[in-house]
């Protein structure tokens, strides 16, 4: 009738769940280490591994039932470890580098002491995290972020055209006449067959760029045409084919954005001062935010404030009170705050929401 305490422990200990894991991955060009610690803290094991999935998937299988996260740092070459242990099924962050605060008063760090580091914070739930784009548009908006380096080379060659074509001729090329040349008319404008061999290949490769990048943005648009934020944006002042596909593909997920203010300053357009009682007592990181997005908005607010009256009238009030640059900026601001709503909220661009003053004119 009775059962001993020696039975009743060991029916415990049959029953008692195991300890759930948490996992930190260093990750490194190639190699990783792992490191998995149980949710008292208690380091558990480490391994240094290639960075091959399947050496990946076979050390951490045994472990699988039990590992309720992980945490892996936001490398350049993070894509494929994440987005194939997602598909297998695991619980992965992406750690946010330039927010974690190195550890201080340790004598020696390696890339285990790193690893296990990670595991902490996500044990304490103190990770910084950065977003997880979706694998299906990230191609995408890379693709977009392809084309900006090939319209920086393209303007490169548009330079150093005509800085020939001032040193030979001793007057400057309009921009216009050069961008309808072909590569057999750059060949005659010079005598020397050095300038003319010259003239003639920067010419085929400003044509080769043309091509790659008309490529580019017909799949990218293609592609953005069928997410909803796409057309609404193209309603903001300044924004045009090319800003709406970049702020499109850049953005994402807008719900990860709780108010206007976290995505203006997401796109770097808010300051980035740190005051005290009225002074200055440091900067935070300016480079903090999406650098696409950063340039967009600048893009756009340098076009709304000469296409759309509403917008120079407020640059040109900025303007008289600051300077050129910081007006720009602000003008910046207001359209990304802008542009959240319009995300947000699945609305049309209101001047009335962006510039107040304008409501309170009307009757």
């Amino acid at each position: 009738m009775f059962v001993s305490s020696k039975s009743t422990n060991n029916v415990m200990t049959m029953r008692r769940p195991k300890d759930k894991l948490i996992a930190g991955i260093d990750l490194h060009g190639n190699n990783l280490v792992i490191g998995v610690m149980n949710q008292d803290g208690k380091r558990m094991m480490h391994r240094k591994l290639d960075c091959q999935l399947e050496q990946v998937l076979d050390f951490l299988k045994p472990h699988k039932a039990q590992l309720q996260s992980m945490a892996v740092e936001s490398t350049f070459n993070w894509y494929w470890l994440v987005d194939r242990l997602q598909a297998q099924g695991y619980s992965i962050d992406l750690a946010n580098p330039a927010q974690i605060e190195q550890y201080s008063g340790i004598k020696h760090a390696d890339d285990k002491h790193d690893a296990f580091h990670l595991a902490e914070l996500q044990r304490l739930n103190i990770l910084p995290k950065a977003h997880i784009y979706d694998a299906e548009l990230r191609p995408v908006r890379d693709l977009l972020r392809r084309r900006t380096n090939l319209v920086h080379q393209r303007t490169a060659l548009f330079l150093r055209f005509k800085s020939l074509y001032t040193r030979t001729m001793g007057q400057p090329m309009p921009l216009s006449q050069l961008k309808g040349m072909e590569p057999k008319e750059g060949k005659d404008l010079y005598e020397h067959p050095a300038n003319q061999l010259i003239a003639q290949v920067q010419l085929e490769h400003i044509e080769a760029l043309d091509r790659s990048i008309s490529r580019i943005e017909k799949a990218v648009l293609g592609c953005a045409r069928q997410i909803a934020l796409y057309p609404r944006l193209l309603t903001l002042p300044g924004v045009g084919k090319i800003l709406g596909m970049t702020i499109t593909m850049e953005v994402g997920d807008i719900a990860r954005f709780r108010t206007d203010g976290d995505f203006a300053s997401y796109c770097r357009t808010v300051d980035s001062r740190r005051l005290s009682n009225g002074k200055q007592k440091g900067q935070n990181n300016p480079k903090c935010g999406n650098k696409y997005l950063s340039w967009a908005f600048v893009e756009a607010a340098n076009f709304a404030k000469r296409s759309d009256e509403n917008c120079r009238r407020w640059y040109d009030r900025k303007k008289a009170k600051t300077s050129t640059v910081l007006a720009t900026k602000a003008l910046a601001c207001k359209l990304a705050k802008a542009a959240w709503h319009v995300m947000a909220k699945a609305t049309d661009y209101d001047a009335r929401r962006m510039f107040p003053e304008l409501a309170l004119k009307q009757p």
